[in-house]
């Protein structure tokens, strides 16, 4: 790793989620990947690099098949705080070999058949993105979801060779909320239509009372007993197949 681990776990504070992204920008030389998908928690993150004007890439992952209410959340960030959120798309050639075997919707008949969907349209972009980086940032929180609750703020990623940094891991969606409405965020149209977790427009949908956050995720999927990246797009799953962390530094109080 280009970055050291045990180094930056000292400087990082999980209720200081702005002095923690200040310090580590200052502490490490080279590219800083910011990855956003508008989520709330990606608006709070965007908000903390932009209004302390730091020196971290802001990357989306599109899709081709977002909301028109995620684009128009994309254009409303980009001319509140005067930046540009560079667009990794899928690789042409690929994504059309991909539609001509699965159909345009053929992600439904299996969940083989989503994640391979998945992969085209974001982990390979990801992982051109993140070429090059020493530091992955990312808004994941521990209580998105059972699967995601060892999240930690700094971890090793091996998948990508670098460190990945969330640093809203410890925070509540009422925490997010409150603070959108704090700073006056530019947020989705759709978490107010009971979206709480958007990704593409037809592998995602509203939650019903009393569902969990990600429920509204690839919803005609049945979660698979012992796979907890069943509901995952696979950005965030490693080698094994799963969410596990690795090597998770604990942040000073």
């Amino acid at each position: 790793m280009s970055a050291d681990l045990d180094a930056l776990g000292g400087i990082i504070a999980p209720d200081r989620p702005g002095e923690s992204l200040r310090a580590i920008r200052a502490a490490v030389a080279g590219r800083i990947v910011f990855t956003t998908s508008f989520g709330l928690e990606d608006q709070v993150v965007t908000y903390l690099i932009a209004s302390q004007g730091l020196d971290i890439e802001l990357v989306t992952l599109d899709t081709g098949r977002l909301f028109p209410e995620t684009y128009d959340v994309w254009a409303a960030t980009e001319a509140r705080y005067g930046v540009r959120i560079a667009a990794i798309c899928p690789e042409a050639a690929t994504l059309e070999v991909l539609v001509r075997r699965q159909g345009i919707n053929g992600f439904r008949e299996s969940v083989e058949a989503r994640k391979a969907c998945c992969h085209v349209r974001k982990v390979a972009p990801l992982a051109r993105a993140l070429t090059g980086a020493s530091i992955w940032v990312t808004g994941l929180r521990a209580d998105q979801s059972a699967a995601r609750g060892g999240v930690e703020m700094l971890t090793e990623d091996r998948t990508y060779g670098l460190l990945k940094f969330s640093p809203l891991a410890g925070w509540s969606r009422d925490n997010v909320a409150a603070f959108t409405t704090a700073h006056d965020v530019p947020v989705n149209a759709l978490h107010a239509r009971g979206f709480p977790s958007i990704g593409c427009a037809p592998c995602t949908r509203a939650v019903k009372p009393g569902e969990a956050e990600r429920a509204g995720r690839w919803w005609w999927e049945q979660e698979g007993e012992g796979i907890a990246s069943q509901k995952e797009c696979g950005l965030h799953v490693g080698a094994d197949g799963r969410l596990g962390r690795l090597h998770p530094v604990e942040a000073r109080p």
